[in-house]
């Protein structure tokens, strides 16, 4: 079979290797579709901690079963869309219903090969049926989208919040979108550097964006007399937190989804003054179900993210494009099969 294999920091390739047979509770999977993301990216360039290498990439993506292994029953030929999240279901955080910070965590395209292929095998559990009502195209989607559910089911929305959102990339637009359209979010804010994002951004369902290249979100919050009420950083840049303390209402929440390694200043008498929450979120604690539903019933319109679409055989070009004009693109996706 044909897959994209990141061999080292910086050199990536089209190989062959044999097609997998699943193990005693999996199923194999016919790749057709699948979405690149900025872990990816982080892959490729070797910043990320928790890859060995060489390794098979992509975490998004959608295809049939075409195989079964023992213990397993499910239909060849299902459409299904690939949860990456691998837990053990024993330890303290998969008891509690955090299966994404498992204590023995493995990400499918991240700990063990992934979607960038022709053949995947994957738990049987971890496959999730496509309903009709969803196109090819669109099903790669849902895991960027369950990474916009997972951080706004810590946070908790109400219709009543003013809320505000750092980066109008594809994490972010997922995220204005859940707000506006899932939860009816009335006073949505949009902060980013890119006028072109900043468009999406307003079509995605924003009320109002501010292109913080320009102005200062600070001061233009503080004339206006805005405090926002639920923050979420989806430009994940250090900086962010302590101003979005700053701003913040007091009780309000705030979201972060950055992975950064770099240090950030937060001073503690800010946060208990206003006594405000703070919290993480990382990957999708079992939400696919959930975004399958909002995708089905048409509550988010993952469509208008989509821009570009490759073989596998273009993947430099692909690459070159979502790295390199995020003016331009949004969501890169390969056309597998």
């Amino acid at each position: 079979m044909k897959c994209l294999v990141v061999e080292s920091p910086g050199r990536m390739a089209i190989v062959d290797r044999p097609r997998p047979d699943p193990a005693p509770g999996e199923v194999r999977v016919r790749i057709e579709r699948a979405g690149i993301c900025g872990s990816d990216l982080h892959i490729f360039h070797g910043t990320n901690p928790f890859v060995d290498y060489p390794r098979i990439i992509g975490h998004e993506f959608y295809g049939r079963i075409d195989a079964v292994g023992s213990g397993v029953r499910a239909s060849i030929g299902t459409r299904v869309v690939v949860d990456p999240v691998i837990s053990c279901g024993r330890c303290y955080p998969c008891t509690v219903g955090r299966p994404n910070v498992c204590e023995y965590l493995q990400v499918i395209g991240v700990h063990r090969d992934g979607g960038f292929s022709e053949f995947a095998c994957i738990p049987a559990a971890n496959a999730y049926e496509v309903p009709a009502e969803i196109p090819d195209n669109r099903a790669p989607l849902v895991e960027p989208y369950s990474i916009a559910a997972n951080i706004t089911d810590h946070t908790g929305v109400d219709a009543t919040d003013i809320a505000l959102v750092y980066g109008a990339g594809p994490i972010g637009l997922t995220v204005i979108q859940v707000l506006k359209h899932v939860y009816g979010v009335g006073r949505l804010i949009v902060s980013d550097m890119i006028d072109a994002r900043l468009d999406l951004a307003l079509a995605s369902g924003a009320d109002r964006v501010i292109n913080g290249g320009r102005q200062s979100l600070p001061t233009v919050l503080a004339v206006e007399g805005i405090r926002p009420t639920l923050i979420i950083d989806a430009a994940c840049h250090p900086s962010i937190l302590a101003e979005a303390i700053d701003i913040a209402s007091p009780a309000a929440r705030i979201g972060i989804m950055g992975f950064s390694s770099d240090p950030t200043s937060v001073v503690q008498q800010k946060v208990t003054a206003k006594e405000l929450a703070i919290h993480a979120s990382r990957l999708n604690g079992r939400k696919f179900a959930k975004v399958i539903d909002w995708f089905a019933r048409g509550l988010v319109a993952p469509e208008t993210l989509l821009t570009h679409h490759f073989p596998l055989s273009e993947f430099a070009v692909a690459f070159d494009t979502f790295e390199n004009d995020p003016a331009g693109c949004c969501k890169v996706q390969f056309e597998i099969a």
